[in-house]
This record gives C-alpha cells, structure tokens and sequence, in this order.
C-alpha cells in the first residue's frame, strides 16, 4: 500500500524523473493491411462460388435464377459503397459474407415453399404465387430484425463496427428486393412465356 500510495503522489507531482531513450524504431507499412484485405476478398469470392455451385446442385434452374440475384445483390452493395465512396475494410468484407448468407437463406425458404406446394399438386404459376406468399412475411421479418440490429451497431459502435453495420444494412436492403422482387420476375416472365408446366427446383 505504501508503495501504491509513493507511485501516486509522484504522479501527481508531474512527469517521472525517469530519462527516455529510443532503443529501437520501425515503421510498419501499408502492406499487413492490403494482405489482410486480400485475403478477406478471396475468402468472400471462394464463399460466393461455393454458395454458388450448393444452389446449382441442390435447386438446378431455380438454383441458377437464385444465383443471378445473389450476383446482382453483391453488385448493388459494391455499386452503393462506390457512390458513396466508402473503403472496404475487414469488417466491411464481413458484412458482404453475411449478407451472401442472408440471400441465399431467403431463396432457399421461397423454394422450400414451392416445393410444398408443387408436392400438393398445385400447378407451377399457382405454387409460385402461393410459395412467395407464404415466405413474404417470414423474409420481411428476418431484414427488418437485422436491419435494426444493424443501425444499433451504427449508432453506439466505433469505427470498424459502422462499417460493418453500414455493408449489412446496405447488402440486406439489396437482398429483400433481390429475392422478393428479382427473383419473382424472372419466373414469372418464363411462366408466362414459356408455358413451363414442370418446374425445377
């Protein structure tokens, strides 16, 4: 105690009486960094295609229309951060792997749905209207909850965190309408014009 008490009253009284001398200097470049970055880019892009070739094998052609809107959502999320001129960081690079899952969550429940309905003996225009209908709400609901976890994170959370917070809200807005919207297009326009009357999924 006595000690402690020694230490803070020479603390109070200013600076040590201690010299200071430079045993060694560095100086770290950008390069950990730029590696670090890198190596977060090639992990997202091998995710991506691994998530990628998981719907081909398991949805066939509905896998490939899923697989054109989880392009088209990575390419929203990289068109907005260019517009706004943000830097893609770590935790950026994150929230892009989360949302590549979130995507493909909200697909794969849209064709389980499907999938239900066909096994019902629906036709295909009927078990789409009906599969969508029934995933809507549970999508909505999945977004909403993340979004607003996500602009907590933005409020309270430091630097790194924001941007994190920022890619996900950003790739979660860009994957309910990818999914809802995208998708449904694209089957609707070859139900209606290809007369399709056996679905793959």
């Amino acid at each position: 105690m006595e000690e402690a008490r020694d230490l803070a009253i020479v603390l109070r009284a200013g600076a040590l009486p201690a010299p200071v001398n430079i045993l060694e200097e560095r100086t770290v470049g950008p390069s950990l960094g730029s590696d670090s970055i890198k190596q977060g880019i090639i992990a997202t892009i091998i995710g991506s295609v691994l998530v990628i070739l998981f719907m081909l094998v398991y949805y066939r052609l509905s896998g490939a229309v899923a697989n054109i809107a989880l392009i088209l959502n990575i390419f929203m999320i990289m068109a907005v951060l260019a517009a706004f001129r943000a830097t893609l960081t770590l935790p950026g690079i994150a929230g892009m792997l989360l949302v590549v899952g979130c995507a493909v969550d909200a697909n794969i429940l849209i064709f389980e749905r499907i999938r239900e309905e066909l096994r019902t003996g629906k036709t295909v225009r009927l078990a789409l209207d009906t599969g969508y209908n029934r995933a809507f709400i549970t999508i909505i609901d999945t977004h909403i909850t993340g979004i607003v976890a996500s602009c907590f994170l933005l409020m309270f959370g430091t630097g790194p965190i924001k941007g994190f917070a920022v890619t996900t809200i950003i790739g979660l807005l860009a994957s309910l309408f990818t999914a809802v919207f995208v998708t449904r297009v694209i089957f609707d326009y070859c139900t209606q014009n290809y007369n399709i009357k056996k679905m793959s999924i």
